[in-house]
């Protein structure tokens, strides 16, 4: 290192205390960057001073100066014939940890603010256009209880999809989500754990990334509080927080990338690896496709450092390479059986369903407001993507260009350039197969060329833009460090420029409450256990409509029991065939009765029956084991059901709000 580069490096933070591997800087990462100067760095920065220490009176001969490099200049207790004493904002006077508190607190309010439409009623609201996730997550949730209090095996599970059953390692079953919130789940129900995950997903990747930055890349609280907002709240994560509890909570993905890191410039490699490792098999139990990401992520951004300086690869690949052997190691052993089940077990598939494999986004989608935001409109994001779950993108043109504006101005930093080029390789990717623009298609996309090879067979291409959306929260936090750090003659009007602009690019797509709708009750006659007189251990209670991924209120049934009763169908991914190895679809073996009585519950017209129709009934429900047929009086077109299922088995009796058919003389392989 030159002279010239260590005068440029920054004065580390007093708690940045690190080990001779673990080198900090608050300008770049630790590790491969841990000796990267940033071009516009000042030649003789201030000497490093405590921001917890009392300040000193200036000495007449000399002008004052603020004890801390960030405190502002006109901040100065002026009184007649006295001395000039600088003073900090009241900020500045609080402790680290009293400045941590007050972040995650904001960011913890405003996660309250996102969910408390569904807060008001968490088992009588969902999110307004599709209920089928919230459903399944829903399901999954009872599922840990069953496992940590019955000893349920935790990767497979017969309680719904009935005889078949569901590979719960290849449905995302959230078991390291699920687990911790038992106590919740069994107090409170699943509906409560639900928005219970969704409001802490938020506020905990918000914060996890602010303490990540304020630690290990910049120094102002204001900088790391920005772009911890951004990566917690933007548009992305607003868009998945009503259904996918799961992809919001990206609390670990800030240390999984600072671990690997730490490991290019690691002195003890082996150790960093394991503590990796440890952090990769928690994640790979709450989604899987997260930490793809990550690893990913990792690697583009890594080659895109070493393409422009190469001299980096001689110090870097040793503990790198034996870091990342270690992980591999200790990682797989720990995984090797649950991703043999996921793979290799009953009811595994290989690959998305074609329906999930074309979603990208339209090009468009990067310049509009999400849906979920202050400035978003969802019929004008019609088409833009893939559903309103998957808007991926949506940063607005204001945020859209001041990222660009931001990589030209700071385009000289190494680090820039290489999240710069991490964002846009991960964007294109998120176009699909098919490059459009406000849905009219333009050409094909690089991911047609990646589509089918392993592991990417299974990515929704779409949510490659959650890695843009991470790496324009970086930016934003390095730029206000850099504004920040400017010292113009009138810094006050360097730094209302530059809330200005951030409140210009970001105002647009502030977090609004998601839309929620009433959704029916659980019946009485399940939540006051009526059910148990009829069905055995062995045997289902069937929902009407069955459950399927468009009717999954029967889920939710089951859920409440925490599971006490198995259900046929459901909405989950299942081979194709129903053999292991075909590629996945939603739902397992079509059912023709099922797929009648569904559209006799959304049009309401019966359809004509005959002999053979009943006797195919007849059938399902012995391979069923089904015990009784509930349909609830509220359910939609119930008249139209109620008549339906009469013609197929004959009358039923009403039992509290719901119509029931005892069926288990017609099932009884006995009899």
């Amino acid at each position: 290192m030159t002279p010239a580069e260590s005068r440029a490096l920054p004065a580390p933070h007093p708690e940045a205390a690190t080990g001779p591997d673990e080198m900090v800087s608050y300008r770049t990462p630790g590790g491969l960057f841990a000796a990267t100067a940033p071009a516009e760095a000042p030649a003789e920065p201030d000497a490093p001073t405590d921001p917890d220490a009392p300040s000193e009176p200036a000495t007449p001969s000399e002008p004052a100066a603020p004890a801390d490099p960030h405190a502002p200049v006109e901040d100065v207790a002026v009184a007649d014939g006295a001395e000039v004493v600088p003073t900090r904002a009241w900020w500045r006077r609080w402790t680290r940890r009293r400045q941590h508190l007050a972040v995650g607190g904001l960011f913890l309010l405003a996660a309250l603010w996102v969910t408390s439409r569904i807060w008001l009623d968490p088992s009588g609201r969902v999110a307004s256009l599709y209920t089928g996730d919230p459903a399944q997550v829903q399901f999954f949730l009872a599922h840990s209880v069953r496992v940590v209090l019955h000893g349920e095996y935790p990767f497979y599970t017969e309680q719904f999809n009935y005889p078949d059953g569901v590979n719960l390692m290849a449905n995302t079953a959230v078991l390291a989500l699920g687990i911790p919130m038992v106590p919740v789940t069994l107090l409170f129900g699943p509906a409560v754990s639900f928005v219970v995950l969704v409001t802490l997903g938020l506020a905990g990747t918000a914060m996890a990334w602010y303490l990540m930055l304020s630690r290990h890349l910049v120094r102002t609280p204001l900088a790391a509080a920005v772009g911890g907002w951004f990566c917690g709240f933007s548009p992305a994560m607003l868009s998945h927080a009503s259904w996918h509890p799961n992809i919001i909570s990206q609390f670990l993905l800030p240390f999984i990338v600072w671990r690997v890191l730490v490991l290019t410039r690691s002195h003890r490699p082996v150790r960093d690896g394991a503590l990796l490792a440890l952090l990769v098999t928690v994640q790979a139990f709450i989604n899987e496709e997260i930490l793809l990401f990550a690893a990913l992520a990792c690697g583009v951004f890594l080659l895109a450092v070493l393409a422009q300086e190469p001299a980096r690869w001689s110090a870097a690949w040793r503990p790198l390479g034996i870091g990342v052997v270690t992980c591999a190691l200790l990682a797989g052993a720990l995984l090797a059986y649950p991703l043999y089940v996921q793979f290799a077990g009953p009811m595994a598939y290989h690959g998305l369903s074609d329906a999930v494999k074309d979603y990208g986004n339209d090009i468009a989608a990067f310049f509009a407001p999400g849906s979920p935001t202050l400035g978003g409109n969802q019929r004008a994001n019609i088409n833009l993507a893939p559903n309103y779950s998957e808007e991926n993108a949506f940063f607005g043109w204001s945020l859209s260009m001041l990222a660009i504006g931001i990589v030209v101005w700071l385009r000289r930093e190494l680090i820039v350039r290489a999240l710069a080029v991490t964002g846009l390789f991960f964007a294109v990717l998120s176009l699909g197969e098919r490059v459009s623009w406000w849905d009219r298609e333009l050409v094909s996309g690089p991911w047609q060329l990646l589509v089918h090879l392993p592991l990417l067979d299974a990515v929704v291409p779409t949510r490659f833009g959650l890695i843009t959306s991470v790496v324009i929260g970086l930016l934003l936090a390095l730029a206000v460090e850099r504004a920040w750090a400017l010292r113009p003659a009138d810094r006050r009007t360097v730094r209302t420029l530059t809330a200005a602009g951030l409140a210009f690019a970001l105002l647009p797509i502030a977090p609004m409450p998601l839309r929620m709708v009433s959704r029916p009750p659980v019946p009485d006659f399940i939540t006051a256990d009526r059910w148990r007189a009829y069905v055995g251990p062995d045997q289902t209670l069937v929902p009407i409509p069955v459950p399927s991924m468009g009717n999954t209120h029967g889920m939710r049934w089951a859920a409440t029991t925490n599971l006490d009763f198995k259900i046929p169908g459901g909405y989950f991914l299942a081979p194709r065939n129903g053999n292991t190895g075909d590629a996945g679809r939603f739902g397992g073996r079509p059912s023709g009765v099922g797929q009648m009585l569904e559209e006799v519950a959304t049009t309401g017209r019966m359809p004509k029956l005959d002999d053979r129709q009943r006797r195919r009934f007849a059938d399902e429900l012995r391979h069923w084991r089904a015990a009784i047929l509930v349909l609830p009086l509220r359910q939609q077109n119930a008249e139209p059901l109620r008549r339906t299922v009469e013609d197929l088995v004959g009358p039923g009796r009403q039992e509290l709000d719901v119509w029931v058919w005892d069926v288990r003389a017609l099932t009884d392989h006995s009899v």
